[in-house]
């Protein structure tokens, strides 16, 4: 491996938010337009990569729970080699870089190869699938509590769903599972039998912020079969909690999904 010398590129950990192009940060439209090589994720819209200047470099490193092409230590090693190659590498992922992305993991990596970085914040999905589908995650007469739980574990780590399970059920506020919505029946039949109330309300958002959203809501009882019915897929959030009531309520966004499905029927 070549040093890091004062040649040597930097790197922008990103986040290119939940999916609607316009929730970008200013700060990240920036680094994106600056950069010689973007490493990108696959929920990232390709829409925000038009924003690169002509001639970047666009390297996909997308990856599935469990189920990788390109290895986490293969993309730690290309930020390193393309910033020691002078480049300014930006590494997009959806979301928050530091919310389940894996972007401390990267940034160890390269602080410990002398490369410098930057990271960028973005908006989590939580919160745009909350705020597009009209459910607060915090509420003053419902939720004074946010606890964001991840839907599936590191592999190796643990087996299957091993959470703290009593924990979760007692826990008086709004509950976020991301990357969970293939095991959400077995997030639901562990709340409920750790003490759960069977009735607690649940929401499932699939592809928050965008035209195709789709949001599905019952308790902790039902919800597994209306995500089936509904065919709902992945990316999908989940939410569980009282706010999950206000959904009706605040609903804002789908007038303008009615509207945009009307303009391309």
């Amino acid at each position: 491996m070549k040093p890091a010398t004062s040649k040597s590129g930097k790197v922008y950990i990103t986040g290119a938010g939940p999916g609607d192009s316009q929730l970008l940060t200013l700060r990240a439209k920036a680094v994106i337009e600056l950069a010689d090589t973007i490493l990108f994720d696959n929920l990232v819209n390709q829409d925000i990569l038009d924003w690169a200047k002509p001639g970047v470099e666009k390297i996909f490193v997308g990856k599935l729970p469990y189920c990788s092409v390109i290895t986490q230590e293969t993309i730690n090693q290309w930020m390193v080699d393309k910033a020691l190659e002078g480049k300014q590498v930006v590494r997009l992922k959806g979301g928050d870089p530091m919310i389940f992305g894996r972007g401390a993991e990267e940034a160890a990596f390269l602080k410990e190869n002398g490369i410098e970085f930057e990271i960028v914040p973005g908006v989590t999905s939580a919160l745009a699938a909350g705020a597009y589908s009209g459910i607060p995650m915090t509420h003053r007469d419902a939720s004074q509590m946010v606890l964001f739980v991840t839907g599936h574990t590191k592999k190796g780590k643990k087996t299957g769903l091993n959470f703290d399970w009593p924990m979760l059920a007692a826990f008086d506020g709004t509950i976020v599972f991301y990357m969970g919505v293939k095991n959400i029946g077995e997030i639901a039949s562990h709340l409920v039998n750790a003490g759960k109330s069977v009735e607690t309300l649940v929401a499932v958002v699939e592809n928050g912020s965008l035209p195709q959203q789709k949001v599905v809501t019952g308790t902790l009882t039902t919800i597994g079969q209306e995500v089936e019915a509904a065919g709902i897929g992945t990316p999908a959030l989940i939410i569980v909690g009282e706010v999950v009531k206000y959904h009706q309520e605040i609903n804002w966004f789908a007038s303008i999904q009615e509207q945009y499905h009307q303009r391309i029927a």
